[in-house]
């Protein structure tokens, strides 16, 4: 007997598994987190320790008696693994332990696909679960075949299994035909930002560090931020203006997580793309969790596998206020520290962007003839105006902070020539 797999409200049982080789180590309270997450009741936890794992069942045979034991006392609905089992594997506990099994990658994606919001969240979601779910079909997934239209696509000899797999493999070309116009749309817009000289910066890092949180302070765009893991799933782009006055966009995207499915590496590409596509990536750490070192190599990870590990990287320490030892601003590594919830640092990281742009405010002392009003009045909606004086002949004579570049700009407007 084999088990469907609704989700919702299920009492769950957490298995973590420590494997020497590969060498992994599970955390579980951030697994629980993720199981939390997916909306399920945590009612047992079993922890174990392997060499390597068993083929058959992914853990030893006494393990999985007492898994068993634990599930009737408990009357849990479903066992989710802390590692990735093989389909056999699956379907090998789901026969003894007598509920539902599932691995990282299948909790991961259920917590996807109740997060994507957007056509393209929902497309690459949809990719990844069928992907997923390919090698584990122990019989007919006729919905698949109803919305095809089945009467006429089967072939000649064709079991069940054989035509619900090549069904799912005609939806997965078709989801990964329309992932490409996306890509392609948002590659013509990336191309528009350059032809317009607007840099890109891409907030990336672990799920759950504030980079939503941080987003909104820095656009005022109120997206959704909570809490959570995965809080946010599909990408948002402000623009937003730094100090010196350049304009950037500023683009969210997933967050990443230790150990994460390469299925969903490869479906979120068209977003990952924002990342390895940006000028600076703002790379936000959790300052004050206990293993952030662990969650900055899993950033690192996933930054290299998509290519995007030569971006340069401005690096900012967020919730700097649970940290009273800790300055906010810049410290000698050049990381800045910072509190997304309350805006203390905020200055300083704006200024460390503006440098990685290429666009560091400078102090410019400048002559403004009394017909130049119009520059004077734009200097001071997006420059920092230090000093303001008025010769005797009626020239204003002023002092401002703000990007070379910017500046030039804002002389050309007014038909003044540009400082060389």
């Amino acid at each position: 007997m084999f088990f469907e797999r609704e989700t919702g409200g299920e009492r769950a049982i957490i298995c973590s598994v420590t494997i020497r080789e590969p060498f992994y180590i599970p955390d579980v309270e951030e697994f629980t987190s993720l199981v939390i997450s997916a909306g399920a009741e945590v009612v047992g936890e079993i922890s174990a320790q392997r060499q390597r794992p068993s083929p058959a069942n992914y853990v030893g045979v006494g393990k999985v008696e007492e898994l068993a034991a634990l599930v009737a006392a408990t009357e849990a609905d479903l066992v989710i693994f802390d590692g990735h089992l093989s389909p056999s594997q699956e379907r090998n506990l789901e026969k003894q332990v007598k509920a539902r099994v599932i691995d990282r990658s299948g909790l991961i994606l259920d917590i996807f696909a109740s997060r994507a919001k957007t056509f393209e969240g929902k497309l690459q979601v949809e990719l990844a679960q069928l992907d997923h779910i390919r090698t584990r079909l122990i019989r007919g997934w006729t919905h698949l075949e109803r919305q095809k239209g089945g009467i006429g696509l089967r072939g000649p000899g064709e079991t069940q299994l054989e035509t619900d797999r090549r069904l799912i493999a005609v939806r997965m070309n078709s989801l990964k035909s329309r992932l490409e116009k996306v890509r392609k749309t948002r590659d013509q817009g990336r191309r528009a930002r350059r032809r317009n000289a607007i840099p890109t910066v891409a907030l990336v890092g672990y799920t759950n560090a504030g980079k939503s949180t941080l987003f909104n302070r820095l656009t005022e765009a109120h997206i959704y931020a909570a809490d959570q893991l995965f809080a946010t799933l599909d990408p948002t782009l402000r623009k937003i203006t730094l100090p010196g006055g350049a304009d950037t966009i500023l683009a969210d995207t997933v967050g990443f997580v230790q150990n994460l499915p390469h299925a969903l590496v490869d479906a979120f590409r068209a977003t990952l793309e924002e990342a390895a596509e940006a000028d600076v990536l703002l790379f936000v750490q959790d300052g004050a969790h206990s293993d952030r070192l662990m969650q900055e190599e899993a950033v690192l990870e996933v930054l290299h596998e998509i290519g995007a590990d030569e971006v340069p990287r401005v690096i900012a320490m967020n919730k700097v206020d649970i940290r009273p030892e800790v300055m906010p601003g810049r410290d000698e590594s050049g990381r800045i520290w910072i509190s997304a919830n309350s805006g203390a640092g905020l200055d300083d990281l704006g200024l460390a962007i503006a440098e990685a742009i290429g666009q560091t405010p400078e102090e410019h002392e400048l002559l403004l003839k009394p017909s130049e009003g119009k520059l004077r009045a734009r200097l001071y909606q997006e420059a920092d105006v230090l000093s303001e004086l008025t010769t005797e002949v009626g020239d204003t004579q002023m002092k401002v902070r703000i990007s070379k570049d910017r500046l030039n700009t804002l002389m050309r407007d007014v038909g003044r020539s540009a400082l060389h």
